[in-house]
């Protein structure tokens, strides 16, 4: 591929779900695996963070004040990793779940140093637990460990297929964004990712990336840098 390309991808657990919104959907999780393995053997390097929200939206439930309901949202990314990590191992994919908070032997304790290393021998990184901190979306904790492990870009594979105006499934009159800069993103305060993330990438001059999921070869073309959506530029 020539220059070495490092990116973030940010899955959401909904999507992984599928049509049953709960839970796994396997072939959706394998048929990621099969998109991500081409880009692997030409040499991207690959860090991947999930949503926990196939198990547990907190922010909507009136039982459980939102210290617990963002500590029951940090273990269902971790869940999602783990299961995630193994069946892209059935796929033949190199993977290690590191955690920001420790859980037993089930994921290794974030560490920069040898997760670098893990990604430099083509091993998959699965990140769980999100910033391992209350208050804090896994978007912030996306934005918090592309730029710990200097990737060059964010891609976000969502439900839409880029950045719009107005919300696409409540306007036919939306239009989407071809590019957009990271300050009208967070001016306009579009729901790409939460305005606390938005501005950690405006402050540090991080790029992103959205496309749909279900785009046929979205994410093995992302990886490689052609995106089907918009790009969110630093500048």
């Amino acid at each position: 591929m020539g220059k070495e390309r490092r990116v973030m991808l940010k899955l959401s657990g909904e999507a992984l779900a599928g049509e049953k919104r709960f839970g796994f959907d396997d072939d959706i999780i394998r048929e990621v695996a099969r998109e991500v393995k081409p880009a692997l053997e030409e040499g991207v390097e690959l860090a991947i963070m999930i949503g926990g929200g196939n198990f547990w939206r907190g922010r909507q439930s009136e039982s459980v004040d939102r210290y617990k309901a963002d500590q029951i949202g940090i273990l269902a990314t971790a869940m999602n990793c783990i299961y995630t990590a193994e069946l892209f191992r059935t796929e033949g994919i190199r993977t290690k779940v590191m955690s920001s908070i420790p859980i037993g032997d089930m994921a290794e304790l974030f560490s920069k140093d040898k997760a670098l290393r893990l990604m430099k021998k083509g091993t998959v990184l699965f990140l769980a637990g999100g910033t391992g901190h209350p208050y804090f979306s896994t978007d912030t904790g996306v934005v918090l460990r592309a730029l710990e492990l200097s990737c060059e870009e964010i891609l976000l594979a969502k439900a839409v297929d880029g950045v719009y105006d107005k919300d696409p499934k409540k306007d036919r009159t939306a239009q989407r964004y071809d590019t957009i800069p990271l300050r009208e993103l967070v001016d306009k305060r579009l729901e790409v990712i939460d305005l606390a993330a938005s501005v950690l990438c405006l402050e540090n001059h991080l790029p992103l990336a959205v496309f749909s999921l279900r785009e046929k070869h979205g994410i093995s073309n992302a990886l490689r840098g052609k995106i089907n959506g918009t790009r969110v530029t630093a500048v």
